[in-house]
């Protein structure tokens, strides 16, 4: 049976607060990269599992839901195509790779 934990005044979170450093960073960074933004969501996540904080979970939300967009949008729009679709296809793709990958080095160096 688990037994509830009471922290003491001052003590420090179990929890750590950043990223170990930074191989981890760019091995995480190029998670998107190299699966192309079906894996987009997984900088985010991991560092709002790691720190925790409300922006980390509301940055690993934005980037899960332009993720699930982009799977959806590979799989109802035509082969050939122009356009506004083209347009969203590239935005939701540049979102999910660059975006990702930007945004965890950029965070996981400002929660230093």
């Amino acid at each position: 049976m688990n037994q509830a934990v009471r922290l003491e005044k001052g003590a420090e979170s179990p929890r750590p607060k950043e990223l170990p450093g930074r191989p981890a960073r760019v091995g995480l960074a190029l998670v998107p990269l190299l699966s192309l933004g079906v894996l987009g969501f997984v900088p985010s996540l991991t560092l709002a599992l790691r720190r925790g904080t409300r922006n980390d979970w509301l940055t690993a939300l934005l980037f899960t839901a332009a993720s699930v967009g982009w799977c959806f949008q590979i799989a109802l729009t035509p082969e050939e195509t122009h356009g506004s679709a083209y347009l969203l296809d590239v935005v939701l793709l540049a979102a999910t790779t660059l975006g990702a990958s930007a945004h965890l080095l950029i965070a996981g160096r400002a929660g230093r």
